[in-house]
């Protein structure tokens, strides 16, 4: 079915359903919604025409009536969800219809029966048009909303307890009057409590609206104090990181990448991410959400890392891990192909910015925002080298984007472009901060891609009309307007470098279509255009043929339009305040009056169509005050034509002044053209004199170029010994380097040996110490044995009791011969250690394993010689007896007593 028709039935069953509240009525528009329902075209109600503005006006009234049938309602609130999908109809569904005042007084009706569907479908619709749109305390119903929200939110195991979540994080966040309002509630605690507890829920998304709420009240006072302290803040951020990367949806990413925006615009949590040790790995995993394929997922990822670029210290580590090499890449950094060296963040988003037209829009121009942040930052770091290879990669791509469309755009799709366009011009205006980026920039860059993207703006942005449209009020016209002036930036900053570019960009400076941008551009209220304007004035101001008079009178026609639109919106403010129910059937999506909506509603009051059912308890006066303001309004912008039409005139009257003065030079060029036929008869006449001096002259300069032939040779060899001298130079310094170096080790060396003496000192010590005990011992063996060879003399028979005795006495010999040969050895290793200092430690440990062998030998035989003399103390009175009766001796080597 056709469109038209069918909103033109919708509209007449809600009229009927108005005048009789009857069942077949409300079945009838039942019907109809159903009917438009499945048109599925949300973005015709987001037009200005009057017939969907008509309709969508007449189902919100029903919605929000109380008298409304339950069945009714639920089928409107449906249809408004199905339109709130698309970005555009939930935009003028906030702000030209007041939908969040509605759904929140059908919330209040139906609070006593929660379970109902209505309740569930308001809040969700309620959820998604105040996503990321203040809301104000003094809309209707507003605090019964938050009551309403605060009781089901600490309701346990509640089915409305999510959403309801959701909508509260999206009314606290950047609202300091429902924040006020919701810290004066009686149960304020409990609820901090009740949010508290959701933060160890199993949900994701119920923990992220809870401490996104808890960020919007508490961040700023005692409370967020301790929840968000240095000790456990860092569990808050791998918990946000977490959700972000492993989230249960889009949605729950989105509000998860909003609270760690919210909680970075606090410079002491920002400082406490930017000392987060696991910042960098969390920050590679939200990096890999790039190369996912979801739009909306994307957008606020790029948000997310725009926002990181506000703190700086964030953003130096942002774009040392967006331009780090990952391990693969770096093998393959040999290749000569410049794509395979580019990081993967880096070609991801190189990817999103390249988007085509129809694609999302956010995701391109956030995208080239961010880069244009990073390569502020390359160049604040002077690491301009390392990106080359991505910047040959990028630059392609950002040309590309400044090619003109092929075909003819709609005006949503100029927008787009020209929003892109201005993002990619502000990349390659960062990339020119920096010479080397600024040449590489400019071997690619050709004067026909700038001008002829300018002469496009010119003529699909409305720019080049003259004085005949009121641009001021034309949105695409101001970013047109915006796009020319970087462009124009952008071509003064290469023109040195780029062929034709300087005679290209002095051309576009007087063009008399560069009146409009700069009109606009110096009376905006951003600083960035006001700034980039006057660069391109001082620029054009000096040259010959550029209009000053003429963007002056532009000015003032721009200043005392933007006076007369104050001056109305205030009167249509004022009139909407004493005539309010004509706001709202006149109410229209767009922000300025159109005539052509007007003449509509000409046209239906002169034929007759119902409109008096609409307005029927308006007096006919206060229509005619609301037409006298709309004409009133095309008054006012009548005279600004009239004024920018006198603007012409004096550009006219400028003009043939200027003709005057052309004739009134010419003539006076012609004088001055006879008196130098006059002097240039006296030059050839001194001509002829001077060339008998240039003879002389010639000769002389021979003379001084033989001269400066022998100077350049001389300074040639000057050159060379220079150059030699500064090598000597440079292996002085390298020869002073290594000595400083020897000298260094010489001094260490010397020290080790210092320490090796006093070690070798301390162990001949304590070998001669050793040497005098061993020779004490020794000495009192031969004694012993002297008198033992006495005693076994006299012992001969008692040998065979003895005999254990001196198998004893042999191996005690063989260790004595084993002690003689290890002293030996340790003569020969302390000769050796003399002679080689550098194994001295060796060698004391070897001695000191020897030495505590031997004292462990000595103090074995002493035990064994003790209890030997005990044995011949026993048998010193037989002894004795035997040697009184002997008078021979003993065979020398019959006994031998040693230890």
């Amino acid at each position: 079915m056709d469109p038209t028709t069918s909103l033109k039935s919708l509209l007449l069953a809600i009229n009927q359903f108005k005048n009789n509240k009857s069942a077949p009525n409300a079945t009838q528009l039942q019907r109809q919604i159903d009917d438009v329902s499945g048109l599925k075209c949300p973005r015709l109600f987001a037009s200005t025409q009057v017939l969907p503005s008509e309709c969508l006006s007449g189902l919100v009234e029903l919605a929000g009536d109380p008298n409304t049938s339950t069945a009714l309602a639920g089928k409107i609130v449906a249809f408004l969800s199905q339109l709130a999908s698309d970005d555009e109809a939930r935009e003028a569904l906030h702000s030209s219809y007041n939908l969040a005042s509605t759904l929140a007084s059908v919330l209040h009706c139906n609070s006593a029966s929660p379970r109902e569907p209505i309740v569930l479908q308001c809040i969700h619709i309620l959820q998604r048009i105040t996503y990321g749109v203040k809301m104000f305390h003094s809309t209707a119903y507003m605090d019964e909303l938050i009551g309403f929200l605060m009781h089901h939110i600490q309701c346990p195991n509640d089915d409305l307890t999510m959403p309801c979540l959701g909508l509260m994080a999206n009314l606290c966040r950047y609202n300091l009057s429902i924040q006020a309002h919701i810290k004066s509630a009686s149960n304020l605690k409990a609820f901090y409590r009740t949010l508290i507890s959701f933060l160890a829920h199993n949900s994701l998304t119920v923990v992220v609206f809870a401490l996104s709420i808890l960020t919007s009240l508490t961040l700023n006072e005692e409370v967020g104090e301790k929840l968000f302290h240095a000790k456990n803040i860092h569990q808050t951020f791998q918990l946000i990181f977490n959700i972000i990367v492993n989230g249960d949806g889009t949605l729950t990413r989105k509000y998860a990448v909003d609270l760690l925006v919210d909680l970075l615009r606090n410079p002491k949590i920002a400082g406490y991410l930017s000392r987060y040790e696991h910042f960098v790995l969390c920050l590679t995993q939200v990096l890999g959400l790039l190369h996912g394929k979801d739009p909306d997922s994307t957008a606020k990822v790029l948000e997310l890392l725009v926002s990181l670029c506000s703190v700086s210290s964030l953003r130096r580590i942002l774009c040392q891990t967006v331009f780090r090499p990952s391990g693969a890449q770096s093998k393959c950094s040999l290749r000569k192909d410049s794509h395979s060296r580019a990081p993967e963040p880096a070609v991801a988003l190189v990817h999103w910015a390249s988007l085509p037209l129809e694609g999302p829009e956010s995701c391109s121009l956030q995208a080239l925002q961010l880069l244009s942040e990073l390569f502020e930052e390359v160049i604040d770091s002077g690491l301009s080298s390392t990106v080359q290879p991505f910047v040959d990669l990028l630059l392609p791509v950002l040309l590309s984007l400044l090619q003109t469309p092929e075909q003819l755009l709609s005006e949503q799709l100029a927008k787009r472009n020209c929003a892109r366009t201005a993002r990619a011009v502000d990349v390659l205006l960062v990339l020119c901060g920096e010479e080397s980026l600024k040449l590489f920039v400019s071997q690619r860059l050709t004067e026909n891609v700038c001008v002829s993207q300018i002469e496009y703006l010119f003529s699909s942005s409305r720019i080049d009309t003259g004085f005949d449209c009121p641009v001021a009020e034309s949105d695409l016209s101001r970013a047109g307007a915006e796009v020319v002036l970087k462009v124009l930036d952008l071509m003064s900053r290469v023109r040195q470098l780029v062929r034709d570019m300087e005679t290209s960009f002095f051309r576009i400076l007087q063009d008399q279509r560069l009146i409009t941008p700069l009109s606009l551009a110096l009376t905006s209220d951003h600083r960035e255009q006001v700034q980039t304007a006057l660069k391109i004035l001082f620029e054009a101001a000096p040259l010959p043929d550029f209009p000053v008079i003429v963007l002056g009178e532009s000015i003032a026609a721009n200043n005392a339009y933007r006076q007369r639109e104050a001056e109305y919106s205030m009167r249509r403010n004022l009139a909407q305040d004493q005539h309010p129910l004509l706001a709202k059937p006149c109410s229209s999506p767009s922000s300025s009056p159109s005539q052509q909506s007007i003449q509509n509603l000409i046209e239906k009051l002169q034929t007759g169509m119902e409109f008096r059912e609409q307005i029927k308890d308006v007096r006919i006066s206060d229509i005619m005050d609301v037409y006298e303001q709309k004409i009133s309004a095309l008054a006012s912008k009548e005279s600004r034509l009239q004024d920018l039409l006198e603007a012409k005139a004096l550009a006219l009257a400028q003009a043939d002044r200027l003709i005057a003065q052309y004739r009134c030079q010419r003539a006076q060029a012609e004088a001055e053209a006879r008196k130098l036929a006059s002097l240039l008869k006296e030059a050839e006449r001194r001509k002829e004199e001077l060339e008998a001096v240039l003879g002389s002259q010639t000769q002389e300069a021979r003379r001084a170029e033989a001269d400066i032939q022998q100077l350049l040779q001389h300074n040639a060899k000057l050159q060379a010994v220079a150059e030699e001298h500064q090598a000597l130079r440079g292996s002085y310094s390298d020869v002073v380097q290594r000595f400083n170096e020897c000298d260094k080790m010489l001094k260490d060396l010397q020290a080790a040996h210092n320490s090796l003496n006093k070690q070798f000192e301390a162990l001949k010590k304590q070998n001669e110490n050793l040497r005098q005990q061993q020779d004490k011992v020794l000495a009192e063996l031969a004694e012993k044995g002297d008198e033992l060879k006495e005693l076994s003399s006299n012992v001969e028979e008692k040998e065979k009791k003895i005999s254990g005795l001196l198998q004893t006495i042999q191996a005690l010999e063989e260790k004595a011969k084993q002690r003689e040969k290890e002293k030996e050895d340790m003569e020969e290793t302390i000769e050796i250690l003399r002679k080689e200092l550098h194994k001295t430690e060796l060698a004391r440990k070897e001695l000191s394993i020897k030495a505590s062998s031997l004292e462990l030998q000595k103090s074995q035989l002493e035990i064994r010689l003790q209890k030997k003399e005990e044995e011949l103390n026993k048998h010193s009175h037989m002894i004795a007896m035997i040697h009184s009766l002997s008078s021979g001796k003993l065979k020398a080597d019959s006994v031998s007593l040693s230890l």
